[in-house]
């Protein structure tokens, strides 16, 4: 589809929105390729919504120091707010987009629908990718050109023709810092050898052991910055 006048001031509405609510990365991607990643949604939810707005917010660099050798307390809080942040964020673009009279379907940041397989509704980073956000990272999270994989993302599916993003055409290059502060090993020189297992019995034991009730980890996030 030919990029119009009537897209990119679309599109530039959506993102000014996006930065009014502290939102650090916006982004737009066609996702009717993307449709085997959107695990937990139906086809009647879906149909029809082909482009996806990414939303990203930067994670505190100064909250993730304190995260050591595991997830702190504090971390955990931060990483609620910024959830819940991401999550008005989306549901304000939503309402944008439907008083204009076009569809949008929210999806929530962070909500895991099937625990053995630790997936969500629909899987923002590979939504996030395409609309130029970053690049998946050898720990196997998106890294931002700028904060590093010190963000949180969310997305909001649309039917509202906008201008698209290009994918960032970048890597990590030889930094390898992921792998070193990995307490399982999980990580590797490609991303594709990520060992999800491995890293899914540890955000298991940090759950129990740090008093945190939630599988998350911070090491890895903490020295992914440029």
């Amino acid at each position: 589809m030919a990029i119009t006048e009537e897209h990119a001031a679309l599109y530039s509405k959506l993102n000014d929105s996006a930065l009014s609510c502290g939102i650090s990365a916006f982004g737009v991607s066609q996702v009717e390729d993307l449709r085997t990643y959107f695990d937990a949604l139906s086809l009647e939810q879906t149909e029809g919504l082909s482009y996806g707005i990414a939303v990203g917010v930067r994670v505190s660099h100064e909250v993730l120091k304190g995260v050591i050798t595991g997830p702190t307390r504090h971390y955990l809080h931060h990483y609620k707010m910024l959830n819940l942040l991401l999550d008005q964020t989306t549901l304000r673009l939503s309402l944008v987009i439907q008083n204009m009279g076009y569809k949008a379907l929210p999806v929530p940041a962070s909500q895991i629908i099937d625990w053995q397989k630790q997936t969500a509704h629909l899987s923002h980073k590979m939504i996030a990718l395409k609309a130029g956000i970053g690049w998946i990272g050898r720990n196997n999270l998106i890294v931002h050109p700028d904060f590093g994989s010190h963000i949180r993302l969310a997305t909001v599916l649309t039917d509202m023709p906008l201008k698209t993003d290009n994918p960032v055409e970048k890597n990590c290059g030889s930094c390898m810092k992921c792998i070193e502060v990995c307490p399982v090993s999980a990580i590797h020189e490609s991303h594709k050898q990520w060992d999800k297992t491995a890293c899914l019995e540890k955000l298991k034991y940090f759950a129990k052991t740090r008093n945190v009730g939630q599988y998350i980890c911070g090491l890895c996030v903490k020295v992914c910055k440029p």
